[in-house]
């Protein structure tokens, strides 16, 4: 199973960025598909963003064109640049892994924090 470690979330004022990493063991990252979804306090897991192996990348539409999510297969990692946050992007957010297999992992996630 791929072990998932991520690092980046803070507390940031609203119009602020962050840049979340997830680092992965294994030698298999360069053909899973990667992502980040978000859990706020009270709601469900929800999907933010993913990039497959070949570098095709999804959105949720509420983050489209102020989230970026990339991969660097050579550090196997993947990041998610995060523009012009609002507090209702306040969750934790989670990292995953899913291989071509299906096998799905996740990481134990990173609380990110915007104050209005």
């Amino acid at each position: 199973q791929v072990q998932l470690v991520e690092s980046g979330g803070g507390l940031v004022q609203a119009g602020g960025s962050l840049r979340l990493s997830c680092a992965a063991s294994g030698s298999t990252f360069s053909i899973n598909t990667m992502g980040w979804y978000r859990q706020a306090p009270g709601k469900q897991r929800e999907f933010v963003a993913t990039i497959t192996s070949g570098s095709t990348t999804n959105y949720a539409d509420s983050v489209k064109d102020r989230f970026t999510i990339s991969r660097d297969n050579a550090k196997n990692t993947v990041y998610l640049q995060m523009n012009s946050l609002k507090p209702e992007d306040t969750a934790k957010y989670y990292c995953m892994s899913l291989s071509p297999r299906g096998l799905l992992s996740w990481g134990q996630g990173t609380q990110v924090t915007v104050s209005s």
